[in-house]
């Protein structure tokens, strides 16, 4: 063996046990193998209208777990709405009448994490109205959203993917966002296939991948001019929800319902000490 493949074999040697230390661990998982409702030690629920004028009143029997899959179903489910005040000022309440039910998972007060690799495997509805996401939110208390931090993994709406940072400055929404539409995979089987939606976040940036593909990037020192301080040096909880309508969603009367988001895991790695 000549000199310079021992030498070669001697720093392999030498940087193995640092390249190890880079390795993601497996920290916290859900593979939803348990047919019923979803683990109560993983999972939290919203209640009612929440966000962006969304059509869809949530509630926890419009999730379950089947065949290894958490299903997000939303139905077309009429039913007095019981927030109902048409006296109230806010738009939650002056709804008379649910149209639309369909439910949102959390991880807040039983998981959350400051940093590491965040994956979801699914598929999702792409049909007009449906806005499925898989996205986190900072948990600093009295720190309230847009401040927080808000990281969409993933989000879709009216033919778009999109993957986006946010945060506030100067008492605004500061976003940074992509969108990718659906026609640019090629593939118009795309949509009835799983894929992989990944947030690799440490102490410098943040990388979104679909499939492996870059979707966005942010180097944190960009967030640093937020108006509460930097929130993505803070934990962040999951969210898993299936919208309808709203803001974005596009509207659904013609879309024939259950509107379906399946997905096969979520798992989240960090580095190894």
């Amino acid at each position: 063996m000549n000199v310079a493949k021992i030498v070669f074999l001697i720093l392999l040697l030498a940087i193995a046990p640092a390249r190890s230390a880079e390795e993601w661990r497996l920290v916290w998982h859900d593979e939803f193998d348990t047919n019923g409702a979803p683990n109560p030690a993983n999972w939290n629920f919203e209640h009612g209208f929440e966000r962006n004028h969304e059509l869809q009143w949530y509630q926890p029997e419009n999730a379950y777990c089947t065949n290894g899959l958490l299903v997000i179903e939303a139905r077309r489910e009429p039913k007095p709405n019981p927030q109902y005040n048409p006296e109230a000022d806010n738009w939650p309440a002056k709804r008379k009448m649910i149209k639309y039910t369909s439910a949102s998972l959390t991880t807040r007060g039983l998981h959350e994490f400051k940093y590491g690799k965040f994956e979801m495997r699914a598929r999702i509805d792409p049909r007009l109205g449906s806005w499925p996401a898989f996205w986190t939110l900072g948990v600093e208390p009295d720190v309230h959203w847009p401040a927080c931090g808000e990281i969409d993994i993933m989000e879709y709406y009216t033919g778009t993917v999109l993957a986006n940072f946010g945060w506030q400055k100067n008492g605004l929404t500061d976003w940074h966002a992509k969108k990718r539409a659906l026609w640019k995979f090629h593939d118009p089987s795309w949509s009835k296939q799983f894929h992989i939606w990944t947030m690799e976040w440490d102490e410098k940036k943040i990388d979104l991948r679909l499939d492996g593909w870059l979707m966005n990037h942010l180097n944190l020192v960009d967030a640093d001019n937020a108006d509460e301080g930097n929130p993505f040096h803070r934990p962040e909880y999951i969210i898993l929800n299936q919208a309808i309508g709203g803001n974005c969603g596009g509207n659904p009367e013609a879309t024939e319902f259950p509107v379906r988001y399946e997905i096969d895991w979520v798992r989240v790695y960090q580095r190894t000490p």
